[in-house]
């Protein structure tokens, strides 16, 4: 790095500062300097927080994706005849819950729903969705290549969004130093290895509805349902279709029709349930134990039927049903079929350079779930 540089680079924050918008170009220009650790540390920091404070634009999150993409992302491609699905939250919110999207993404791949995953380690969240499938068995730090093995074969793969395996270059770094929103909520999430076509995607906050809806399109997505869960009685909200209130939710269709509408459990068959239900215990076992009851249906059905929820959305984006209602119903059938729970067992087992470790680890899960 140099003054000159440095100059340029601080000019261009000095712009976000004062609330000038940057093109697709400008954006995916800085980002490829903090990618690259081009700059001062301070300098990568005050641009992802004057960009934050400045709100983005969808031509500064598609700009920041691109550079994701092109220089920290290592890429695999998927014959596949159907949609690749992939169901992700941006985290930030308010609201911490059981680890659902996990649990939706196995139930719908066990419903036939070929789910392309991409998430991280906890850092704004108790229980990430790496941690989670970690805790279950799965490999999270193998190559794209066995996670692709795994996606063809079962129909299911988890890339982790902060390996040195998946993304070689600065966003681990990046990731691993910062404690706040910014686009990279957004955007890195958003940088998945197999370019899903269809999304459910979870956003902090309703403002992103549509924006994120709009960067969804204009990066590659055929069809995606953005949402902003509610829980009544409580301010903030969760990434995640709610089971405890409305959910806000904004529908990109395969015309590039928009729709935003509301959606209660009640419109699906389910109850609304308290938050305190289906939140958080900030427990690794106990979370773990707690979604293993869920995938086999017993106890806490709450949560299953926020899994229900959420796996039915899915199916739903894919095209595999005519409503989340009908989604949520195979949802539940896969669960109490046994369906879900043998899907994560052949996920353990696919998803993993030590098969019989992983599965040992989910063995041995199993056995202490059973003893409590």
């Amino acid at each position: 790095m140099n003054e000159e540089t440095m100059k340029q680079f601080g000019a261009t924050i000095q712009r976000l500062i004062n609330k000038e918008d940057l093109t697709e170009e400008e954006t995916y220009s800085m980002f490829k300097e903090v990618l690259n650790n081009e700059q001062p540390d301070l300098q990568q920091g005050a641009f992802l927080a004057a960009l934050a404070s400045k709100g983005e634009t969808i031509e500064e999150i598609v700009g920041t994706w691109r550079a994701i993409v092109e220089f920290d992302t290592v890429p695999v491609h998927l014959d596949s005849e159907g949609p690749l699905v992939e169901n992700c939250g941006t985290g930030m919110d308010s609201l911490k819950t059981f680890n659902v999207s996990t649990a939706a993404a196995i139930v719908a791949s066990a419903c036939g729903a070929t789910m392309v995953r991409h998430g991280a380690r906890a850092l704004t969240s108790f229980c990430g969705t790496v941690d989670m499938a970690e805790a279950l068995g799965v490999d999270v730090e193998c190559d794209v290549y066995t996670v692709l093995a795994s996606i063809k074969s079962q129909g299911i793969g988890l890339f982790n969004g902060m390996s040195p395996n998946i993304h070689p270059g600065g966003l681990g770094r990046i990731l691993s130093q910062i404690r706040f929103g910014s686009t990279l909520n957004i955007a890195a999430s958003l940088a998945n290895p197999a370019r899903p076509s269809h999304g459910v995607r979870g956003v902090y906050s309703e403002d992103l509805l549509e924006p994120v809806g709009a960067t969804m399109s204009a990066i590659g997505y055929s069809r995606s349902l953005v949402v902003h869960g509610k829980a009544e009685g409580l301010d903030g909200g969760m990434d995640e279709f709610s089971v405890c209130g409305e959910s806000l939710v904004h529908e990109v269709d395969a015309d590039g029709h928009t729709n935003t509408y509301t959606l209660r459990p009640e419109e699906l068959g389910l109850k609304t349930v308290p938050f305190a239900d289906i939140a958080t215990t900030g427990d690794l076992k106990r979370e773990r134990t707690r979604f293993l009851d869920v995938l086999s249906g017993r106890n806490h059905e709450s949560c299953i039927a926020f899994t229900c929820m959420n796996a039915g959305a899915a199916l739903y984006v894919a095209g595999l049903t005519d409503s989340i209602e009908s989604g949520v119903t195979q949802s539940r059938q896969a669960i109490e079929s046994g369906a879900a729970t043998e899907k994560l067992r052949n996920w353990v087992a696919t998803q993993n350079r030590q098969p019989v470790q992983g599965l040992a680890k989910l063995n041995a899960a199993t056995r202490a779930k059973a003893r409590t």
